[in-house]
């Protein structure tokens, strides 16, 4: 976990803390470690149609990306609202101050209205927590990939349309620090300087955040899902809430999952 300026919104905190919860060794203390220094870069998808309600496949989401030429989206709590809730920059910078640690700003659409409005998930606390923004605004990318997290089979399945890409066992939050179920989505990808340490290769943070950890160090506390130093720890209740997982399918998924990704943690 880091300090988080609250003048960037949390979209900051969520790249810089995946050390928060706790994502660090594996014997079982919360250190501050050096975090994935570099952000990667996803894959891209191809844009499609906005969707109807008839021709979508059900396993298609939307991922609405921030048009380059916005700097800073509102995100409105209702489409009559006369002024946006919360403002978001694009890109946001994992490393403040650096542009070059830019990332584009995505969400996870929920619902589309015919009148230029489209409703999102924000990586914002309460978890679950929604907003609305201008069609105009955003760039609407179809994306068949699909993340299943159980916590009770401590499994991770990742599914392209129907087809199963990975499947496998994962560690995740310990009896004082549980991982957070819900609905979630990918919201940056990080390459880690050292693959041999406690992140594993990547690291990639989620819009979740922790439900018993608020803060470390003026900072927010998010939850990622990121590679590991100890592969005895998968299949067990062992994190301060993030979810680990295989060194090798990590990477995989690094060149197929894009930002916005859906994720799904059930218990």
């Amino acid at each position: 976990m880091y300090r988080v300026r609250r003048s960037i919104p949390v979209f900051v905190a969520l790249a810089l803390a995946l050390v928060l919860v706790g994502c660090g060794g594996d014997d079982g203390t919360s250190a501050q470690v050096k975090p994935p220094a570099t952000t990667a870069t996803a894959p891209t998808t191809t844009t499609w149609p906005a969707p109807t309600t008839t021709t979508v496949p059900d396993y298609i989401s939307y991922i609405a990306t921030v048009k380059p030429e916005i700097t800073n989206i509102g995100v409105f709590p209702a489409p009559d609202a006369p002024e946006p809730g919360q403002t978001f920059p694009n890109p946001w910078l994992y490393e403040a101050g650096n542009p070059a640690s830019g990332v584009p700003q995505v969400f996870l659409v929920r619902a589309q209205r015919p009148d230029g409005w489209v409703e999102v998930l924000l990586p914002v606390r309460p978890n679950g927590s929604t907003g609305w923004v201008r069609t105009s605004e955003i760039t609407l990318t179809p994306n068949p990939f699909h993340i299943a997290v159980s916590l009770s089979a401590h499994t991770i399945t990742v599914t392209n349309a129907r087809a199963v890409v990975y499947t496998g066992p994962v560690a995740v939050g310990a009896g004082d620090t549980p991982t957070p179920t819900g609905n979630f989505y990918l919201y940056v990808l990080l390459k880690s300087p050292d693959p041999g340490g406690p992140y594993g290769p990547y690291a990639y943070g989620l819009s979740s955040h922790s439900d018993s950890l608020d803060t470390f160090a003026g900072g927010d506390a998010e939850i990622g899902i990121h590679g590991n130093n100890d592969a005895s720890v998968l299949g067990t209740n062992a994190t301060h809430g993030c979810i680990r997982m295989d060194n090798a399918a990590i990477t995989m998924l690094s060149t197929q999952l894009p930002l916005g990704t859906p994720v799904v943690v059930t218990a």
